[in-house]
């Protein structure tokens, strides 16, 4: 069953998203030789996904600074972030957006030639640059240029499973071969785990098939601690019923959110920021209209049509045919139906500034790490971001330390103990098969931990996540062949969602205010700043998870009310 590859990187990079390419490209630029492992092609990446925009303080539209937009976003975290990281992030923001641009990033431009900027919501000035609205898919295919350039040896179709981590440090990564089948040991002296989210925990949500939680869960796994795993961010405009993402950039753009009767709403729960309040607040606003019962099936609209139509063609034209595709509706002249959807999960691996770990040689970048610059509730534009500081940043740390390190071969126990565990999940013929219990879980995933919790559904949902480990320790593999084996892939993929909703839901249960995406009205309904102005710290314990807490990193800026 096993193909060991020979040959050892000095940094292997897991994951081919925006973070992913990011870091293998600098890992690459600081003299290191670079292997990326990818379980799809690198540019059906879920970065590609991203639509709105990418945050810098240029000020090419109104006066701006990395001041401006540090303070912005530690708001906008309701000051969970940590205010070290947020303040690099903003001053080194820019000069990544100039490189890009030079590397051949398409950006939106204004009337004066300059990049153009729109507002996004919680933002004191409109900082979000863009190519019109598919900025990720822009990216992304510039930064798989920048990659090809370079030449590292991509493993493309490799699914990551486990961390070799002997002897306090990492080695490698064993993954299944999903092309030829069979396991293999990819051995690297440096890791960058940038693996993306996990919003396939919920049944509605704007994340690809692909976003499973892979590298978290086997951090968890191996010891790792992961952080802020309770905030599970809900974007407000995601299209009824498909949960196809509709960007911020339409409400950046001037579009209205009205319920059934024609009213634009959000005059009532932000009468100040209106549609551009930050996306926690929209979405409550959202929900709380449709619970009361002036939403439309279950959504409410989104109103473009005021824009006029050439503003739609040009600056909007990417939401425009998915409106048309999905929901049949064309946005000249008819709104869009949305509704809150699960989006961006603030959690992941603990990291500092530099995406360093608790384990030596292992790091972390982009929606799979946890600085944390997103604290309890991300604003729109900071993820993309996000991905190429510290994909940048994780890139050349670990480059940095491979040039001192030797590396160190993976033990043949290791190796047996990994073959033997997936032998027998191969070789398990009766029980459940793994659909069911992800549906399962994604339906109560978004019925009992959505836009708003309760005491009494998170603590039922604990038991239903119980209920369906026990299910998957009984789950079966049918496909028994070795060549794009998707079968066994999915099934493994439900093992990493089933821990990291274990986690999730226990930091909820725990975390006993309302801050950011975590929104308890009914026990409560404010934040609590003496008791929770915390992260919440998990390990893997046994057979389940173990919390605790760390204090947020604060340099300038005291807690205050949010107001929009």
């Amino acid at each position: 069953m096993w193909a060991v590859v020979s040959k050892v990187h000095d940094v292997l990079i897991v994951g081919a998203g925006c973070a992913g390419m990011r870091a293998a490209i600098e890992a690459h630029d600081s003299g290191a030789d670079v292997g990326v492992i990818s379980k799809l092609h690198p540019t059906r990446s879920h970065s590609g996904a991203a639509e709105g925009g990418i945050n810098a303080s240029l000020g090419n539209t109104a006066e701006d600074s990395a001041d401006l937009h540090a303070f912005d976003t530690v708001k906008g975290s309701d000051y969970l972030g940590d205010q070290d990281a947020i303040e690099e992030f903003a001053e080194e923001a820019p000069g990544d957006i100039i490189q890009l641009e030079h590397w051949g990033a398409v950006f939106t431009r204004n009337d004066e030639g300059k990049l153009a900027q729109r507002p996004f919501g919680a933002a004191g000035s409109p900082r979000t640059i863009f190519a019109a609205d598919i900025t990720g898919h822009v990216l992304i295919h510039v930064l798989y240029e920048q990659l090809l350039q370079r030449d590292p040896q991509v493993y493309e179709e490799f699914f990551a499973w486990r961390l070799a981590i002997e002897d306090g440090r990492v080695k490698g990564v064993i993954c299944w071969d999903l092309l030829n089948g069979g396991l293999q040991l990819i051995e690297g002296k440096t890791v960058v785990i940038a693996t993306g989210g996990c919003g396939r925990l919920y049944r509605a949500t704007t994340n690809a098939y692909a976003c499973t939680g892979d590298g978290m869960a086997m951090a968890l796994r191996e010891g790792l601690p992961l952080k802020d795993m309770e905030f599970m961010q809900f974007h407000p405009t995601t299209m009824y019923p498909s949960g196809i993402l509709i960007t911020e950039g339409c409400r950046g753009e001037g579009g209205f959110l009205i319920n059934k009767d024609g009213e634009r709403f959000m005059m009532k729960y932000a009468p100040n920021a209106l549609e551009l309040a930050s996306r926690d607040v929209v979405s409550r606003s959202e929900q709380t209209e449709i619970d009361e019962g002036r939403g439309i099936n279950g959504s409410i609209y989104l109103d473009l049509r005021h824009l006029g139509e050439e503003r739609i063609v040009t600056r909007l034209p990417g939401s425009r045919e998915l409106a048309m595709t999905y929901a049949g509706v064309d946005p000249i002249y008819d709104p869009i139906p949305v509704r809150p959807g699960a989006h961006y999960h603030m959690g992941g691996v603990e990291t500092d500034k530099w995406g360093v770990t608790e384990i030596e040689g292992l790091y972390a970048a982009g929606k799979a790490a946890c600085v944390s610059v997103h604290g309890a509730n991300r604003l729109g534009g900071n993820s993309l971001m996000e991905t190429i500081v510290f994909g940048r940043r994780a890139g050349k740390a670990a480059a940095e330390q491979a040039r001192g390190m030797s590396s160190s071969p993976v033990s043949e126990s290791m190796l047996a103990d990994t073959e033997r565990e997936l032998a027998g999940l191969l070789g398990r013929s009766d029980g459940e098969r793994p659909w069911q219990i992800r549906d399962d879980l994604g339906a109560s995933m978004l019925e009992n931990f959505g836009v708003f919790r309760r005491e009494d559904q998170m603590l039922a949902q604990l038991d239903k996540i119980a209920e369906l480990r026990e299910r998957y320790r009984r789950v079966v593999v049918e496909d028994k062949g070795d060549v794009f084996n998707t079968d066994l892939t999915q099934a493994l993929e439900l093992g990493y969602l089933l821990d990291l909703a274990a986690c999730m839901v226990q930091a909820g249960v725990a975390r006993k205010e309302s801050r950011g995406a975590h929104s308890r009205p009914t026990d409560f309904p404010t934040r609590d700043d003496e008791n929770f102005m915390r992260h919440s710290i998990t390990h893997w314990n046994g057979d389940g998870p173990a919390l605790s807490y760390k204090e947020v990193r604060m340099t300038k800026w005291e807690p205050q009310e949010r107001k929009y």
